[in-house]
């Protein structure tokens, strides 16, 4: 019969990647906010 595989929690890891993710684009959006925000005051 098969080897029963140990069960990875597929869940998990999509989470991290989508926090990864936003964590990226939230990180990108505010250092466009205060790059834009600087270039406007000055």
């Amino acid at each position: 019969m098969h080897t029963p595989e140990p069960k990875r929690p597929i869940w998990s890891r999509l989470t991290w990647f989508v926090l990864l993710w936003c964590g990226g684009v939230l990180a990108i959006a505010v250092i466009g906010y205060m790059l834009r925000s600087l270039f406007f005051a000055g």
